[in-house]
């Protein structure tokens, strides 16, 4: 089975010889090394590179173990370069592996027919670090897990009802996904969690309480989309009475989850104020399977499910993703006018381009259509304002233009917002 990663080798096609260091960053077993040295090379091969002017060099291969010398990996990339007005392709896989890999990298830049592509471990290349080594020099290639028409174009004897149920259970990590029982997906979900991911931010970060940081995961993992800050979380600790954890510590412990892409934040943007929200925020997981899997898949909400991954395909398509507030007056029990804010689970941006997008599970009768509606009826703009419900119905659209359509057309459909 080969998950053909189309848009993510696109974008590599689109980054070629642009005189900058492709980096390839994402959460670990997402398959960066597969695309870069199986999909990517493919292409270099088809596009008419000679096999000898590509330079493949696996630092966690025992066969190329000499070449995590600097010096010695530098040399040998300066003897495959034989022919002066040929182009060459350097692909690095696990960089971190190498002593002054940023020193050997920023030389192989200076090779005007060397173009370079590296891939490594999040737990030593973050992308909080390429801003650092490489400064104006790097350029982050983020791959995400399978998207969901990723995984069902792969699988497509699955119904939709079986292909859903199995995504948002098990995510999109692509390994989980060939395991052939559940009791395996399971375990090995458990175990690559507890193994690699938590182990990475301990041991970076020397963290000692991996106790309080789990259990921090854990209520972050549990309230996806919810709105939370970190005095608040500060305040649900102090009141269990059994972990203490200032904000500021939980503000540092949020920003490693982050650096190591197991979470993304969504701000809160006020829509007719146009401007950010400081807090509270939006926290949604990079991939289902891993959520489910730390909370031992005892919290499979399909609400949550549905709105992290609504969140997780807009991010893959490139968008900005934000949360929308819309101050709107209303009258409280004595009849006096009050300013309330309501939210738009999604303010979702690229370009000029805008949409204003509601995740709602099911809407069974008026009272729900009209709460789901009402904060879209109260931004008064031209861009397009949408609810994405978990029904596969065909797409409608309102008096005021609003549009409705099925979970089903918004994962497999690539323009469905602009339809």
């Amino acid at each position: 089975m080969i998950f053909k990663r189309q848009q993510f080798v696109n974008q590599l096609i689109e980054h070629k010889n642009n005189q900058m260091i492709k980096v390839i960053t994402g959460i670990r077993r997402c398959g960066k090394s597969f695309l870069l040295f199986k999909l990517f090379y493919n292409h270099l091969i088809s596009s008419g590179i000679a096999s000898d002017h590509i330079i493949c060099i696996r630092l966690d291969n025992r066969l190329d173990a000499e070449l995590r010398n600097p010096d010695k990996c530098l040399a040998y990339i300066l003897s495959r370069i034989t022919d002066k007005d040929a182009h060459y392709y350097l692909l690095i896989d696990e960089v971190q592996k190498m002593d002054e890999f940023e020193d050997v990298l920023n030389t192989c830049l200076q090779i005007d027919n060397l173009d370079c592509y590296v891939s490594g471990s999040n737990s030593k290349l973050l992308s909080s670090d390429i801003i650092t080594e490489f400064r104006d020099r790097g350029d982050e290639i983020r791959l995400q897990p399978l998207s969901f028409s990723e995984y069902w174009e792969a699988f497509p004897d699955k119904s939709w009802e079986q292909a859903w149920s199995e995504y948002s259970t098990y995510g999109g990590l692509p390994y989980t996904l060939l395991l052939p029982s559940e009791t395996r997906k399971i375990k090995y979900l458990k175990e690559l969690f507890r193994k690699t991911y938590f182990r990475d931010i301990v041991d970076r970060y020397h963290i000692k309480d991996d106790v309080a940081l789990g259990r921090l995961l854990d209520v972050l993992c549990s309230s996806v989309g919810s709105l939370t800050n970190p005095k608040k979380l500060e305040d649900t600790f102090l009141s269990s009475g059994r972990i203490r954890l200032t904000d500021v510590t939980i503000k540092q412990y949020i920003e490693y989850f982050k650096d190591a892409f197991l979470l993304n934040e969504a701000e809160r943007y006020d829509v007719k104020g146009k401007r950010y929200i400081s807090t509270p925020l939006k926290y949604y997981l990079t991939d289902l399977g891993l959520r489910n899997a730390r909370l031992n898949f005892r919290q499979v909400e399909e609400t949550h499910l549905m709105e992290n991954a609504i969140y997780n395909e807009l991010i893959y398509r490139g968008y900005s993703v934000d949360v929308g507030v819309v101050d709107i007056y209303d009258k409280d029990e004595n009849g006096r006018q009050i300013r309330k804010q309501i939210e738009i689970d999604f303010v979702v941006n690229q370009g000029s381009q805008r949409f204003y997008i509601q995740s709602a599970f099911a809407i069974p009768n008026g009272d729900k259509e009209t709460q789901e509606l009402r904060p879209l009826n109260n931004v008064h703009d031209s861009f397009k304002k949408i609810v994405i419900v978990n029904a596969d119905i065909l797409l409608r659209r309102n008096e005021n233009g609003i549009v409705t359509m099925g979970l089903r057309q918004f994962l497999t459909d690539p323009d469905s917002l602009l339809l």
